[in-house]
C-alpha cells in the first residue's frame, strides 16, 4: 500500500504525470511495477479495487432527511388595486 500512496503522491507532484493521457500513465505505472489495483484504476477509470486496497469504506449517498428543509413558498397574493381617481368630478373653484 505504501507503494501505491508514494506513486499517487508522485503523480500529484509532477504536472507531466498529472496531465498525462491514460495510455501514458498506464505505461509508466507498468514500467514502475505499480500495484495492480493502481494500474487497473488508471487504465479503466474504476477506482473500486484501489479503494479496497487503501481500505476506504464505501460511501452511501446522503439521505434526504439530512438535507436542509425548504419551507413552502407562500401563495402569490393578488396585487391590491387602487381605485383610479374619479375624473368626472372637477374640483370646485372658490
Amino acid at each position: 500500500m505504501t507503494d501505491t500512496i508514494d506513486l499517487l503522491e508522485a503523480i500529484g507532484r509532477d504536472a507531466s504525470l498529472r496531465h498525462a493521457s491514460t495510455e501514458e500513465l498506464t505505461a509508466m505505472l507498468e514500467k514502475a511495477q505499480a500495484p495492480e489495483a493502481l494500474t487497473v484504476a488508471v487504465a479503466s477509470g474504476d477506482s473500486s479495487q484501489l479503494s479496497k486496497e487503501l481500505g476506504c469504506p464505501t460511501c452511501e449517498p446522503p439521505q434526504s432527511t439530512q438535507t436542509p428543509g425548504h419551507e413552502e413558498e407562500p401563495a402569490e397574493e393578488e396585487p391590491l388595486e387602487t381605485p383610479a381617481p374619479d375624473k368626472s368630478k372637477t374640483p370646485s373653484k372658490q
